[in-house]
């Protein structure tokens, strides 16, 4: 598993020190985006400065992307492998009210918005809010 870690560091050109690749795993186990917070809830004894710098080297080096779901507080989850943070690459994410779970919808990408002259896009944010599979019983 370490192994694979530090592969998918290398390949984003990060590298592989053992905080990088504690917190990779634990993102890598995750199932919905999480919060910086929550991040350092789950390493307690973890220098919280080197856990922000841990996450802003990964979202530089697109391994993990922020979303703003309206919490106040961002939440980060990983890129796909094939991502590159391009336009074509942006999805949808899913906030649930409820719970307060995000979850990345990446089969579902953003149409192509047409923008005015001499406009660039740098980011879009779509979330879509409602309940979740759990919380929807």
């Amino acid at each position: 598993m370490n192994q694979e870690i530090e592969n998918r560091l290398n390949r984003r050109q990060i590298k592989p020190t053992s905080m990088r690749i504690l917190v990779l795993q634990y993102l890598m186990g995750q199932t919905n985006a999480v919060s910086l917070h929550t991040i350092e809830n789950a390493f307690e004894i973890a220098d919280k400065s080197t856990l922000y710098r841990t996450l802003k080297t990964f979202e530089k080096n697109k391994l993990v992307h922020t979303i703003d779901d309206g919490t106040r507080q961002l939440k980060y989850a990983l890129c796909l492998e094939s991502c590159q943070c391009e336009t074509n690459d942006l999805h949808y994410h899913f906030h649930c009210m409820k719970c307060e779970n995000t979850f990345c919808l990446t089969n579902q990408n953003i149409p192509k918005i047409e923008l005015p002259k001499n406009f660039k896009m740098q980011q879009a944010n779509m979330v879509i809010k409602g309940l979740c599979e759990n919380c929807n019983v």
